[in-house]
């Protein structure tokens, strides 16, 4: 007699104790959370179900009779947030802004719950990783009181609910969502499971109180948000938050925005007595010198939309050691090196080879765009001849390993920043379109177009003082 097959309900189920994913059979990796050793079995494998049709919540309507206003935005009372976010905070949205742990992330939300709250709008900071009396020093600091600002320390999930029914906040900020946990669901907090039921009860609660919401995400050692991919889908807007804790610049770059661009950036200056929207930023990005010095040159970089001067620095110097050293402070090391290698076959620049070489920007900015290779390669130059560029002058292009100057997205808006910041001399590539009036802009084809910048004296006596010290 045949055995009998066992029916679903006799069959295990497994599931992951991570993120919950579940599965008919056992496997030694979640597929979902890609978690080791997670698949345990916990019982019968779940019925099928059929879902009914329903009564709806409310009825279609053609597109062009819903109405819009409740998607409008409303400012947060810090412009270079709002220029990032789309003109502010719509009510409802659900903001994800992360970034490494000391760049300033609860500093900026602290500011912005002051400036935001008023009476019509109050607002309600959560803080699940400081004490209250902590939080309140820092507001201290940098001045962000407020009589309609409200504050409260809460780990588990249902008493943060329970402080939204109570205050009947505007704006929510969460500080942060991978320190919140919810009691009915296993696990530790920041866990796949963990923060898949915070985002989603606080995604819920937005939606139905038209409240904003801003929760604070932390990264990994990669860089990427913590927690499942599921956390940026679920959110309207994701934030990136940058900068060098070393250095007073921070940008808040839109990495997905439901409501606005993806392309813009938020600059900001981190000091003492907090952190300020900075509308020009390019004065952090440049040194200014009555007389121009060796192995600097200037150009103009793009982040998202706005065009930034920045001054690119390099220094050469005798080498003491065989392998000759090739440090950089942001930038590419890989674009540097190839601009070293450009301008020893293309330009006939062979004393750079055996020096140690030395690059950076001023201020930290990070430059990582092509753009900036002609810079780069303009300023190595002049420190090899120990020669100065022509004042006022910025250099703006890509170049190729064959020595060509490659055009640039976006020419006629940095010519336009460099022009009202009162530099009077470009080299761009080949047809740069409408030029700003009374700027005067040299067109270079390749690097020996370029190079015809430095005195030609100049130029002819590095290998010939390379030659002499052999």
């Amino acid at each position: 007699m045949a055995a009998r097959t066992k029916s679903a309900k006799d069959r295990p189920s497994y599931r992951c104790t991570e993120c919950g994913w579940t599965t008919a059979k056992w496997l030694g990796r979640c597929p979902e959370c890609q978690a080791w050793g997670t698949v345990e079995e916990f019982g019968g494998a779940p019925a099928v179900r059929t879902t009914a049709a329903g009564r709806v919540s409310t009825a279609a309507l053609p597109i062009g009779q819903v109405d819009s206003r409740q998607a409008t935005a409303r400012s947060t009372g810090v412009g270079e947030l709002d220029r990032v976010l789309g003109g502010g905070l719509v009510p409802g949205a659900v903001v994800l802004l992360a970034g490494e742990p000391g760049v300033g992330k609860s500093t900026l939300l602290l500011d912005v719950a002051a400036k935001a709250a008023s009476e019509d709008h109050r607002t309600l900071y959560v803080t699940a990783e400081e004490s209250a009396s902590q939080v309140r020093l820092r507001a201290d600091r940098i001045r962000a009181i407020n009589d309609h600002l409200y504050l409260a320390a809460e780990t588990d999930l249902s008493a943060v609910l329970g402080h939204l029914d109570a205050v009947k906040p505007s704006l929510l900020i969460l500080d942060s969502v991978q320190t919140v946990a919810s009691p009915e669901i296993d696990g530790a907090p920041g866990g796949m499971a963990q923060v898949r039921e915070v985002a989603g009860a606080l995604i819920r609660a937005s939606k139905e109180r038209g409240m904003s919401t801003l929760l604070v995400g932390h990264v990994t050692k990669d860089g990427a948000i913590a927690g499942p991919r599921l956390l940026e889908h679920l959110v309207d807007v994701v934030l990136s938050f940058e900068g060098d804790r070393h250095a007073r610049l921070r940008l808040v770059r839109g990495v997905k925005n439901r409501y606005g661009a993806t392309d813009e950036v938020g600059c900001f200056e981190l000091h003492d007595e907090g952190i300020t929207g900075l509308a020009d930023p390019s004065g952090l990005f440049l040194t200014r010198r009555d007389e121009p010095v060796p192995g600097t040159c200037l150009t103009v970089t793009l982040e998202g939309k706005r065009p930034l001067v920045a001054e690119v620095q390099a220094l050469t110097v005798d080498s003491q050691i065989p392998s000759p050293r090739r440090t950089t402070s942001g930038l590419e090391t890989s674009r540097v090196s190839m601009m070293l290698a450009v301008l020893e076959q293309r330009g006939r620049i062979s004393s750079l080879g055996k020096r140690d070489i030395y690059s950076a920007t001023v201020g930290g900015v990070k430059l990582s765009e092509p753009a900036a290779d002609l810079a780069v390669a303009l300023a190595l130059a002049s420190a090899a001849s120990d020669t100065p560029l022509p004042k006022n002058l910025v250099a703006i292009g890509e170049v190729g390993l064959a020595g060509e100057v490659r055009r640039v997205t976006g020419v006629q808006r940095r010519l336009a920043e460099a022009y009202r910041l009162g530099f009077t001399h470009a080299l761009v590539p080949t047809d740069p379109g409408k030029v700003p009036a009374g700027m005067k802009v040299t067109e270079v084809a390749n690097m020996g177009d370029a190079l015809r910048v430095l005195p030609r004296r100049s130029r002819a006596q590095a290998p010939q003082e390379e030659g002499a010290r052999r």
